[in-house]
């Protein structure tokens, strides 16, 4: 399965474990694995502990993805090249820790917002 454009991803706040596996074309322990090797990989937990990626995770997993399985680049490799290549690495503070959503609506408006605010911030 190829991945898609970022484009091409549904418009939704967060994608389970499961969902991305498929957008992404590898096994969620794959995606785990992952996690541990990338620090910008950092999806928030529902209640149940069940991760909930955002659409900037996914992305980031698309990049992961080309870099490993088409470029062939190692672990270490593809952590400097997403360096290099002005890739986000956020730290883990600037992660905001959001409730599970009750009204999907007014948290896409404020995602969209602090993505607004984000953009600014970089110029």
């Amino acid at each position: 399965m190829a991945a898609p454009k970022s484009g091409a991803l549904p418009d939704k706040l967060y994608f389970k474990i499961g969902e991305v596996s498929e957008i992404i074309g590898v096994e969620p322990y794959v995606l785990r694995y992952w996690e541990t090797e990338f620090p910008a990989l950092k999806p928030s937990k529902s209640r149940s502990q069940q991760r909930m990626y955002r659409k900037r995770d996914v992305e980031l997993l698309i990049e992961i993805k080309r870099l490993l399985y088409d470029e062939m680049y190692t672990i270490a490799g593809a952590k400097k090249q997403l360096g290099k290549s002005g890739e986000r690495t956020l730290s883990s503070q600037m992660y905001l820790k959001l409730p599970e959503p009750r009204d999907s609506e007014t948290l896409r408006k404020v995602e969209n917002e602090l993505h607004d605010l984000m953009k600014a911030i970089e110029g």
